[in-house]
């Protein structure tokens, strides 16, 4: 048994209530989505199946990832020979940081230095044109 509610009397200084929208069903994207989803209904497809705007941007997501990937390769590729003298220090530290030994990290560098003793007289030309 519902009682009659007071509003009913017909005074015009009363405010009627109105009926809460509900927030979800009020949304665009839901709405989107509703009517994507009764026009697959009427297609007969699936649930399951995405619908096309998904597929494209998965696929431009993942063409994105390979392509970062493959920029990242190349910079790697790409290191300049001061990079790659950096590296190559770094290397043998951590090989002499293995070995526990600071002696042998001098004897490195003084082989280093009786190599580019016997280098070519235009490599050292080069290299001193590369420091200025």
């Amino acid at each position: 048994i519902l009682t009659h509610p007071d509003y009913i009397d017909g005074n015009p200084d009363l405010i009627k209530p109105k009926k809460l929208l509900n927030p979800v069903k009020a949304s665009k994207s839901h709405q989107e989505l509703h009517r994507e989803l009764l026009m697959n209904h009427k297609r007969g497809l699936g649930v399951e199946s995405k619908p096309e705007l998904q597929r494209v941007l998965e696929h431009r997501r993942r063409n994105q990832l390979i392509r970062q990937k493959k920029e990242e390769e190349e910079a790697k590729k790409l290191q300049s020979p001061f990079e790659k003298e950096l590296l190559k220090r770094h290397q043998r530290l951590d090989q002499v940081e293995l070995n526990n030994g600071d002696s042998s990290f001098l004897q490195l560098e003084k082989e280093q230095e009786k190599q580019e003793a016997h280098a070519p007289e235009f490599i050292k030309v080069k290299e001193n044109l590369r420091r200025t």
